[in-house]
């Protein structure tokens, strides 16, 4: 199973984040693609890359909106092309969902799951080099007139990255999921389904399903897609401490799960009274902070079931448990923004020195 780090992204501190994440033992970073929050996500990654050798890279995630298809597969690819991994291949992932605190700071709710998956084929269009016909776009080229108005003797008649290799690696596509019908997209039209569903087993095993449901219903097979999830994950002695600095991170992955008011996947009568607690008070103003209106309504009880937070062996133990239902990637969640700093250095470090050296211990 491959560990993974995800951070806000971070011009200033990048280098420093991405040197840290591989010395530490992660296969790989994701950067938010945030613009109204952070810097932009693709220098971010440049950085990255030019500072490390193994550590993969992925947006973590961008969103179908605010970046036309073509203009994210040519950053993806030109970046995998200035990455190369030691067997030969690129470093970049392309991570992506309906759109969150990006879209929320331009004043719009999520992507429709239609224009992800127009969005998702055209992207693997670009990436995999078969390339887009005209009529299969309409996205932000259409804010602009017909190339035929011009008269020119000669256009294109295709769109496609012209300046891509035919043996060059080809950048794969995740797609982070919490409802039914955004993981059936994601099953149809991505390389892997990550989840952001929380750490309950019955819930992983829910999506799980449903992702290799949508593959065999579409003709395809349910072998060859991956599934990975995003879990909090905050090792320290003390279970308080950990709660307290994962409340944050937390509200904002399980608010995928009653993004629109209904709960999406199994759940006990407990855990859907913090949900609809959880929708009713959550302020994006306050996204992803310790002390936020909607970190108030998490329990410690939906906090142990929904993150892996403790003593190292007991987090470990947990990740082994999701790591047996066959995800093969996890995107570790640490401590949130507002955690006391002394605090989640402490915890980082168990990461690093405990909690990764047992996950990557050979059986």
């Amino acid at each position: 199973m491959e560990l993974w780090r995800n951070i806000t992204s971070s011009t200033r501190h990048a280098v420093r984040f991405a040197t840290e994440t591989e010395a530490a033992g992660y296969d790989g970073i994701g950067v938010t693609d945030s613009q109204n929050l952070a810097g932009d996500c693709w220098v971010a990654l440049t950085a990255m890359a030019m500072s490390t050798t193994t550590l993969k890279l992925a947006t973590g995630v961008t969103n179908p909106v605010t970046r036309h298809p073509a203009v994210t597969a040519s950053a993806a690819h030109a970046l995998n092309i200035l990455s190369p991994a030691p067997d030969g291949s690129g470093r970049v992932v392309v991570g992506i969902g309906r759109g969150d605190s990006a879209l929320a700071h331009l004043g719009r709710a999520p992507a429709s799951v239609r224009t992800l998956e127009r969005y998702l084929v055209a992207l693997r269009g670009y990436l995999t080099g078969a390339g887009v016909e005209f009529d299969d776009l309409g996205f932000h080229e259409a804010a602009a007139p017909d190339v035929a108005t011009l008269g020119l003797s000669d256009t294109p008649d295709r769109s496609e990255l012209r300046w891509r290799r035919g043996t060059d690696p080809v950048v794969p596509v995740e797609v982070t999921a919490s409802g039914p019908r955004v993981i059936a997209a994601a099953a149809r039209s991505s390389d892997r389904v990550l989840l952001v569903i929380g750490a309950d087993l019955d819930r992983l095993r829910w999506g799980i399903e449903l992702a290799r449901q949508a593959r065999l219903d579409a003709g395809l097979d349910p072998d060859a897609l991956a599934v990975g999830a995003y879990i909090q994950v905050v090792p320290h002695p003390d279970v308080e401490v950990a709660r307290t600095m994962a409340e944050g991170s937390l509200t904002t992955l399980a608010r995928f799960s009653v993004m629109h008011g209904t709960v999406n996947g199994p759940t006990t009568p407990a855990q859907a009274r913090v949900f609809e607690q959880l929708h009713a008070s959550y302020n994006m103003t306050q996204h992803t902070r310790v002390g936020s209106d909607q970190a108030g309504v998490l329990t410690p009880g939906f906090i142990d079931d929904f993150a892996a937070v403790g003593p190292v062996e007991a987090c470990a133990e947990k990740l082994r448990a999701i790591a047996g239902l066959g995800i093969d990637k996890v995107v570790l969640s640490g401590p949130s923004s507002g955690s006391d700093k002394a605090e989640a250095a402490r915890s980082n470090q168990l990461v690093a020195d405990q909690l990764i050296p047992m996950l990557k211990e050979t059986p």
